[in-house]
């Protein structure tokens, strides 16, 4: 009986410590991935190509509904230096992150991002501290601020996560 009772709770307790098992690491990986996204943006935003290089595959793909599709990481980082750096400040919308496991692989990230361009500087106040006071002139015509929705893959591999594919989409 006493044999019984213990086998009865274990198929009792058994599913429920991998539930939490489960939701444990699910909350790890969230975890590891926002914190990915932070050094990405960081790092595009203060224009600091060493950072970015390292974060990022040399096989990146990179699909844009609006700019189509950019090859590879040296790609990426002139595209940074020559559209994007001190004219543009990339912010993830809270509470929009969804983050996926991808068995053997690593993670998918999804989530709505906002791009503050010249203008915007007046009323956010990151701008300042990246140096981006030339629009601060109070005539200076407002841009508004883009928003799209985004889906990156990162892998990990030997310790190390990269950035291997990203979606950029729903422009707006």
């Amino acid at each position: 009986m006493r044999f019984l009772t213990a086998k009865l709770l274990l198929l009792i307790l058994f599913p429920a410590s991998m539930a939490a098992f489960a939701q444990n690491e699910q909350s790890r990986l969230f975890e590891t991935v926002q914190s990915l996204d932070t050094q990405l943006f960081d790092a595009a935003n203060h224009c600091d190509y060493e950072k970015l290089t390292a974060m990022v595959d040399e096989n990146l793909e990179f699909y844009h509904d609006q700019g189509g599709l950019m090859l590879g990481r040296q790609s990426f980082l002139e595209t940074i230096k020559n559209n994007t750096c001190g004219t543009m400040i990339r912010e993830l919308i809270p509470g929009t992150l969804q983050v996926y496991p991808i068995k053997g692989y690593g993670a998918i990230e999804l989530g709505v991002h906002r791009f503050h361009h010249p203008g915007h500087e007046k009323e956010f106040p990151a701008a300042r501290q990246l140096g981006m006071t030339r629009f601060l002139d109070p005539g200076a015509a407002e841009w508004p601020a883009g928003e799209a929705q985004f889906l990156h893959i990162w892998q990990l591999k030997d310790g190390a996560w990269k950035l291997t594919r990203v979606v950029s989409y729903g422009h707006h």
